[in-house]
């Protein structure tokens, strides 16, 4: 009797397992959902939407201008960080007075809400290794589903 039940038990746990790895390697390199903070995206995204996240493009580096994507903050590695990519490597990128030229393996950031935004015109270029994913669409608020594609640009 207790040798049926171990045994009914190790399989629950190797199923609980399987399934636990199957989720994180989905969740890890497939897609996953992230739910944003603060003002930079604004009135495209606000504080506390959740979005969807496919991690296929950066892995390849097929990522566009006018994509939203989520990075690593390149001035805080530990906070992420959700953007408009305006440049691409080799793109000529004027702010202000000054010039820039994207460097390969870099894009260029910016928030939507340029105004409230720390983004690639404090920090520079962003190495394409900090991208962790791209955002394919809006799902919260309920109200406010929006699916994203490139020519979707906010223009003030």
């Amino acid at each position: 009797m207790f040798i049926k039940i171990s045994y009914k038990i190790l399989g629950a746990i190797g199923t609980l397992l399987q399934y636990g790895c199957v989720t994180h390697c989905a969740l890890e390199y497939i897609g996953d959902f992230v739910v944003c903070t603060g003002p930079s995206m604004e009135p495209t995204i606000y504080s506390n939407d959740v979005l969807f996240t496919e991690h296929v493009s950066p892995r390849l580096r097929r990522i566009h201008k006018g994509d939203i994507v989520i990075a690593k903050c390149p001035s805080n590695p530990c906070q992420h960080i959700c953007k408009r990519v305006t440049g691409l490597p080799g793109d000529k990128i004027y702010n202000g007075f000054s010039t820039y030229v994207v460097p390969i393996g870099h894009v260029w950031l910016e928030g939507d809400n340029h105004y409230n935004s720390t983004d690639s015109r404090m920090y520079g270029p962003v190495p394409q290794g900090l991208l962790r994913g791209r955002a394919m669409c809006k799902i919260w608020p309920p109200n406010d589903v929006t699916i994203f594609t490139t020519n979707f640009i906010h223009h003030e």
